[in-house]
């Protein structure tokens, strides 16, 4: 590696070094001195009859930005507003019902300090999240968070990087402790995400993306060892489903179930499915949401699961290249 490169990658890794550092004396100071400061933010956020209004200029608008959408998207209204056009006419936004949050690494910032006294007269609380305690920004707040950092992970010390992530980091630990305290579920997320990825796999039910009783591989107990296995090469499913003259789910063979038995015996026409198969497989109903589904593969590390009727009729079938397809995960 030459002097050019070496040089990017040590400066990568000491950018990484001095954030992470910078995140971890954050979150000691507000577990030995600040505990009282979050709380009190968290409880004014909470007991907020409008919106949080979040603002912050240069790099910690952008901040502001983001964490405004944060709070949004886990259940508590909020936006951002630009400071300098909060003093031409944006200030009109704020309510006395609402919660101000501002950004500022310095605590001078002057868009901020023009306009924070009106809010403050207009009886809107005012959180500060500042790198200076003693700063004027900090001192007219209601409840002020500490997110000094010791250097830019600049080398000139001077582009705000370690600073702008910290105060990140403060962001999303208040929307964090927010929406629980809030009792912010997955099916409240889902009402601000109802599209893609990520709400469809919050939504979608496993009747949308199981396959069908046509296209799930099945077999009659009382059918040969043999017919089994055509039906599970046929379906390409890599299982069969093994069901009385009811439709009822008695068992299930795998692909990896046949290997091991194959491993002990040769002789396949004397093999019975009641012997091969494993009986009382895990079903799932078709009204489950596909999260759940999910959440059940991954904590029996399987890869498929049966549909059925409370019954026990087999209904369809779901594993994980369904799930991929459908684009729930």
């Amino acid at each position: 590696m030459n002097a050019k490169n070496q040089r990017a990658l040590e400066l990568a890794c000491t950018t990484l070094d001095l954030e992470a550092d910078a995140i971890r004396k954050m979150r000691d100071r507000l577990a030995q001195d600040g505990q009282s400061a979050l709380l009190l933010s968290v409880q004014l956020l909470e007991q907020c009859r409008g919106r949080i209004v979040v603002s912050g200029i240069g790099k910690s608008g952008h901040i502001a930005r983001k964490v405004a959408a944060t709070f949004a998207s886990t259940g508590s209204p909020a936006f951002f507003v630009h400071p300098a056009e909060a003093s031409h006419g944006d200030l009109g936004m704020v309510t006395r019902d609402d919660v101000f949050v501002a950004i500022s690494n310095s605590g001078e910032t002057d868009e901020l300090l023009t306009i924070v006294p009106i809010i403050k007269r207009t009886g809107a609380k005012l959180i500060a999240l500042t790198g200076d305690p003693n700063s004027s920004l900090a001192k007219l707040a209601d409840a002020h968070l500490d997110i000094s950092v010791d250097k830019e992970a600049c080398p000139l010390n001077m582009a705000p990087t370690t600073s702008t992530t910290a105060a990140l980091a403060m962001g999303d630990a208040l929307a964090v402790s927010l929406l629980d305290a809030r009792g912010f579920k997955a099916e409240d997320f889902l009402r601000s995400h109802p599209g893609g990825r990520l709400g469809r796999k919050l939504i979608a039910h496993v009747s949308e993306v199981m396959r069908d009783l046509s296209s799930t591989p099945k077999i009659n107990v009382k059918a040969s060892f043999v017919e089994a296995l055509a039906e599970m090469s046929g379906q390409k499913m890599g299982l069969v489903v093994i069901v009385n003259d009811t439709n009822q789910v008695l068992g299930i063979l795998t692909d990896g179930d046949l290997r091991r038995l194959l491993e002990k015996q040769a002789d396949i026409d004397s093999i019975s499915l009641a012997d091969a198969m494993t009986p009382n497989p895990r079903t799932i109903p078709p009204d489950l949401i596909a999260e759940e589904a999910i959440a059940m593969m991954e904590q029996h590390r399987i890869n498929h699961l049966i549909v059925a009727d409370p019954e026990k009729r087999l209904l369809g079938a779901l594993n994980l290249h369904d799930l991929f397809a459908a684009k729930v995960i």
